[in-house]
C-alpha cells in the first residue's frame, strides 16, 4: 500500500514538472524577438540625421518621438531594444522593423539616397509626415523598399519630381504625398502610376503638381481606390465618368483644378459614395435625378462650377448630409422645396445661386446649424493660407473638413434670387 501511494506521488510530481517545463516553453516562444542590431544602428543613425525643431510640425500635438531612442552605446541596456522604441513597429515573429510611424515628430533636416531608412528593407509601413524635410527631394532609392504597402509624406515639404522608385512599390496600397506643393508627378507622371500601383486602395496627391489629364486608366487599373483626392493638382481634360463608378469609392475629391471639365453620370443605387468635392472645377450640366440616390452621402460641394438647369427635387433623398455647398453655379430659377429632410446638416452654402424661397422650419430649429462663409470668400477665392488650415484629413482617411471658422456669420432665414 505503501509502495503504490509512494508511486503515485511520483507520477505526480513528474506530471507537475512536464506542465511546468511546457508553460515556461510556450511562454518563452511568445516573448517577441530582440530588435536587430542593423537595424536599430540604422534607426540611430536616421535619428541622428536630423535637428529636432518643434515648429517642424504643425500638429498641436506632435512631439519628438525619437527623443527616447537610445543605441547600447549611450547607457544602460534597457532601452536598447529598438522594438520597444516609440513609433517603431516589429513583426512579432521575427524581430525584424515593419513599421515606422514618426508622424508630427518634430524633424528638421534632408533626406538623402545615403540615409540609412533605406536599409530597412522589410518595412511595410512608413509614415513621414507634417515634418520638416528642408524641400528635399523623394530619393529615388526609396524603391529598395519594396515590401511597403503603406508610404505616407504629407505636410513633409518635399520637393522636385516624385522618383520612379516610388513607381516600383508594387505592393502599396495606401500612398499620401498630398500638401508638398513644390512636388512634382509629370515624368514619370499619372499615368504611369496607375500603371504600376495597381493595388492602390488609397491615393492621396492634393496639392502635388500633377498638370496633366486624369487618365482614363484610372478607374480599371485601381479598380478596388476607395478614396482619391487631387485638389488643388492642375488638372485639365475631361473628368473620366467612370471613376464615379468604382464599386468601392468613397471620398472622392478634385476641388480647385479650375481648368478640369466634367459631367456628372446617372449614380447607381449602391454607390457608396460618401464624400464628393468637384468645387472650384469646370464640371456643367444638369445635376442628374439620380444625384438622390447617394444615400450615403455626407459631405457635397459643388460650389464655382458651371452646373445649369434645376436642382432636382430628389436632393430630398440626401439625408445624410452634414455639409453642403451649391453656391455660384448657374441654376434654372428654383424652389427650396427639397431642402428640409437633411436634419443633420451642420454647414449650408447657397449664395449665388437662382433660388428663392424660405429656409424650412425644421433646417432653421436644428440647434447646430449655421451658414459659413458670406460671399466675400467663395471657394475658388479663398487664401491660400485659409485653405492650408482646411487640411485633407489624411490621418482619419477622408477628406471632411469643417469651414466653421472663416469669413462672416450671417442669420438668413429668408434667401432670394441673386443679382
Amino acid at each position: 500500500m505503501c509502495l503504490f501511494m509512494f508511486m503515485r506521488f511520483l507520477l505526480l510530481l513528474s506530471s507537475f514538472y512536464l506542465m511546468l517545463l511546457a508553460n515556461s516553453s510556450s511562454s518563452s516562444s511568445m516573448q517577441q524577438p530582440l530588435c536587430h542590431d542593423s537595424e536599430s544602428s540604422a534607426l540611430i543613425q536616421f535619428k541622428q540625421s536630423f535637428l529636432i525643431n518643434e515648429s517642424a510640425s504643425g500638429d498641436p500635438f506632435a512631439y519628438p518621438k525619437v527623443a527616447t531612442w537610445k543605441s547600447h552605446r549611450e547607457g544602460e541596456e534597457e532601452g536598447s531594444d529598438c522594438c520597444l522604441w516609440d513609433g517603431v513597429e516589429c513583426d512579432r515573429e521575427t524581430g525584424h522593423v515593419i513599421g515606422l510611424h514618426l508622424a508630427s515628430s518634430c524633424l528638421y533636416g534632408s533626406i538623402n539616397s545615403s540615409s540609412t531608412l533605406f536599409s530597412l528593407v522589410y518595412l511595410k509601413r512608413l509614415d513621414l509626415s507634417d515634418n520638416h524635410f528642408n524641400y528635399s527631394e523623394i530619393p529615388s532609392v526609396i524603391g529598395q523598399l519594396s515590401r511597403l504597402r503603406s508610404l505616407t509624406l504629407s505636410y513633409s515639404l518635399f520637393s522636385g519630381q516624385i522618383p520612379s522608385g516610388v513607381l516600383a512599390l508594387s505592393k502599396l496600397v495606401f500612398l499620401d504625398l498630398s500638401a508638398n506643393p513644390m512636388l512634382r508627378l509629370q515624368k514619370p507622371g499619372l499615368r504611369d502610376l496607375v500603371q504600376n500601383l495597381t493595388h492602390l486602395k488609397t491615393l492621396h496627391l492634393s496639392e502635388v503638381n500633377i498638370s496633366s489629364p486624369i487618365p482614363h486608366a484610372l478607374a480599371a487599373n485601381l479598380y478596388s481606390l476607395t478614396s482619391l483626392f487631387l485638389r488643388e493638382c492642375g488638372l485639365h481634360g475631361e473628368f473620366p465618368r467612370n471613376i464615379f463608378q468604382l464599386p468601392s469609392l468613397q471620398y472622392l475629391s478634385v476641388r480647385y483644378n479650375l481648368d478640369l471639365i466634367g459631367y456628372l453620370p446617372e449614380f447607381q443605387e449602391a454607390s457608396p459614395l460618401k464624400m464628393l468635392y468637384l468645387g472650384g472645377t469646370s464640371f456643367s450640366g444638369q445635376l442628374p435625378t439620380s444625384i438622390g440616390r447617394l444615400g450615403s452621402l455626407t459631405d457635397l460641394d459643388i460650389s464655382s462650377c458651371n452646373f445649369t438647369g434645376k436642382i432636382p427635387p430628389s436632393m430630398a433623398n440626401l439625408t445624410a448630409l452634414n455639409s453642403l455647398s451649391l453656391s455660384e453655379n448657374n441654376f434654372s430659377a428654383g424652389t427650396l422645396s427639397w431642402l428640409g429632410q437633411q436634419t443633420k446638416l451642420t454647414t449650408l452654402l447657397l449664395n449665388q445661386i437662382n433660388l428663392k424661397g424660405e429656409i424650412p422650419a425644421r433646417v432653421q430649429k436644428l440647434g447646430q446649424f449655421r451658414y459659413k462663409l458670406a460671399e466675400l470668400y467663395p471657394p475658388r477665392r479663398w487664401p491660400r493660407r485659409v485653405r492650408d488650415q482646411i487640411r485633407d484629413i489624411g490621418k482619419l482617411g477622408h477628406e471632411s473638413a469643417k469651414l466653421e471658422s472663416f469669413g462672416r456669420d450671417s442669420e438668413l432665414t429668408r434667401l432670394t434670387r441673386s443679382s
